[in-house]
């Protein structure tokens, strides 16, 4: 059937492997879920006579607990409010949460994962809500830019950092930091 130096005969299946530990570095999303979702149209049916566009507050939050030793729950919270001069249009709170999986990663990877790149991967999901919960209130679909958590994170470290030195009075941090 298959020649001897074939894809197929040379996968090795027969071969013994030892049974040892998991010890390769590894992360991801578990599940993904709405923890809460708070959709608000107090001024209808006068908002859908306005004429004037609404101003957009859009605020993020992310925040991380740890379920166990593998499985933290990060949380990205959206505050969304649309307001003109008459009132709120709509105003939207969404907590979109996902757990995710971290083993054998070193502390400072796995809380870059936690804060930066699992909020970058939920990001699309609540994304996605967003915009149908805006369309279920009477509204045209809002569609929120992309966002760059991997920047934000790293934004959020140079300035504790800068908080840490000013506040031990330490002037300019050391050489070799950043």
């Amino acid at each position: 059937m298959a020649d001897e130096n074939d894809v197929l005969s040379d996968l090795d299946l027969d071969a013994a492997k030892p049974n040892g530990a998991d010890n390769q570095p590894s992360a991801g999303i578990i599940t993904q879920y709405i923890k809460d979702l708070s959709v608000e149209n107090p001024n209808a049916p006068a908002v859908y006579q306005w004429q004037e566009q609404p101003n957009i507050d859009l605020q993020f939050n992310i925040g991380a607990d740890k379920i166990s030793d593998e499985v933290s729950e990060v949380e990205l919270k959206v505050n969304l409010a649309a307001k003109t001069s008459q009132g709120d249009a709509y105003v939207i709170e969404l907590a979109y949460c996902g757990l995710v999986g971290i083993r054998n990663v070193p502390e400072e990877q796995a809380h870059a994962f936690l804060f930066a790149e699992a909020p970058r991967m939920l990001f699309p999901f609540a994304r996605r809500v967003i915009a149908d919960a805006v369309r279920d209130a009477g509204f045209p679909p809002l569609m929120i830019d992309p966002i760059d958590f991997n920047g934000l994170y790293i934004q959020q470290l140079q300035a504790k950092r800068q908080q840490e030195a000013a506040a031990g009075g330490a002037g300019a941090p050391p050489a070799g930091e950043a």
